[in-house]
C-alpha cells in the first residue's frame, strides 16, 4: 500500500541519505554532498514543501516542490514499483502548477514525467563540469 505523508523530522535523515546515495545522486542537477548540519538547516526551513512516500509503512521516496520546481527521488529498493508515479500524481493535488527540470540524459525521469502527462517545453543549455574546469 502506498501513501504520501508530510516530511516530519523523523524522515529528514531518510531524505538526506537518499539524496547522497550514489545509486541516484548522478541524476540530480546539483550533486553536492549533504551533511547532517546542511540537511537540518535546509529541512527546518523547507520540510513543509516535501512529502514522503510510504510503501507498506516504509519510506520509499520523497517529492518536494519549491518555487514550482519538482524534486523527486525513489529509493533504489522501490524503483519500478510505481512509487514515483504515485508521488507525482499525488503531488498535483497539492502543487497543481509544478514543473520539473530534468537532465537530458536522465531517461528514467524523462519517461516518468512523460507518462504523467508532462511535455518538454524548454531546453536549458549549460556547460559540463569538465568544460567549466578547463576555462
Amino acid at each position: 500500500m502506498l501513501e504520501l505523508v508530510k516530511c516530519d523530522m523523523v524522515y529528514w535523515d531518510f531524505v538526506r541519505d537518499l539524496r547522497n546515495d550514489v545509486r541516484v545522486s548522478e541524476a540530480f542537477i546539483n550533486q553536492t554532498f549533504i551533511s547532517p548540519e546542511m540537511q537540518d538547516k535546509y529541512m527546518s526551513e523547507n520540510s513543509i514543501f516535501y512529502r514522503i512516500a510510504l510503501f507498506n509503512g516504509a519510506p520509499a521516496g520523497y517529492i518536494g516542490v519549491i518555487d514550482d520546481d519538482i524534486r523527486v527521488c525513489t529509493h533504489p529498493d522501490f524503483q519500478r514499483m510505481g512509487v514515483a508515479k504515485f508521488m507525482l500524481q499525488s503531488a498535483f493535488e497539492i502543487w497543481p502548477s509544478a514543473m520539473a527540470k530534468i537532465k537530458i540524459n536522465n531517461n528514467a525521469s524523462l519517461n516518468l514525467f512523460k507518462s504523467c502527462g508532462f511535455e518538454i517545453e524548454y531546453f536549458l543549455l549549460g556547460r559540463s563540469n569538465n568544460d567549466k574546469q578547463k576555462s
